[in-house]
């Protein structure tokens, strides 16, 4: 039987926020935050980060994370995660033996609950489900422009309803993915077969794209301590 391994993908060339990764966020650098939840879970049995950088690498195994280097083909602004995370999990089955299951976590996204990759695995796991991401719930009313004016997308403005009765939809939020290892080997896709969602609180919607984010995730982050 393989194991379940965490893999956080982290290059040293990210563009918007000059060495992000590890910027000091609430405390300590911003990749230690998910390191350190994926370690405290208790379904995760190795936690790697992916990375071409000598800093992000010290970094990551300072608080405890194995580290897989990654080609500078594959740490490209136009490289995909998905051929990042194909290679770590091929470096991680070399070295350490089968993977069952991929938990990959962003660490642009490092709002999580102490219990939130348990129980997305949990879910995953009862839902017999053969992939997973983590959503936020949203209620809000959405439009989209067009050749013939603005148009509603998931309301009848005729009709308006209450938010409270609206069908609930779900808002990608870029924390927890979680598939097998032949998911991204077959499709090179994350997901695939039976989704399955793992809803997680409003403020995990805010993921780091700007100096903004990091303002507003570090007031989150000190917080929750």
């Amino acid at each position: 039987m393989g194991s379940t391994v965490a893999i956080i993908p982290a290059r040293g060339g990210s563009k918007g926020i000059p060495r992000k990764n590890v910027r000091m966020v609430a405390g300590k650098p911003l990749i230690a935050h998910s390191i350190e939840q994926a370690l405290n879970s208790g379904l995760v049995d190795a936690v790697y980060v992916s990375t071409d950088d000598d800093e992000i690498a010290a970094v990551s195994e300072r608080f405890g994370a194995k580290v897989v280097r990654r080609p500078d083909a594959l740490a490209s602004d136009t490289a995909s995660s998905e051929a990042a995370l194909i290679h770590a999990v091929d470096e991680i089955e070399a070295r350490d033996g089968p993977v069952d299951l991929v938990v990959f976590l962003q660490c642009t996204s490092p709002i999580r609950a102490a219990d939130d990759i348990d129980r997305a695995i949990t879910t995953l796991r009862g839902d017999g489900a053969d992939s997973l991401l983590s959503v936020v719930v949203s209620h809000r009313f959405l439009w989209k422009r067009g050749d013939t004016g603005a148009t509603a997308i998931n309301y009848d403005p005729a009709n308006r309803p209450r938010r409270q009765d609206m069908t609930p939809q779900y808002v990608e939020n870029g924390s927890i993915y979680l598939f097998p290892p032949e998911m991204l080997r077959t499709r090179n896709n994350r997901l695939g077969g039976r989704i399955a969602l793992h809803e997680m609180a409003e403020e995990t919607a805010y993921e780091i794209d700007s100096e903004v984010d990091m303002v507003v995730i570090e007031t989150l982050l000190t917080q929750m301590r």
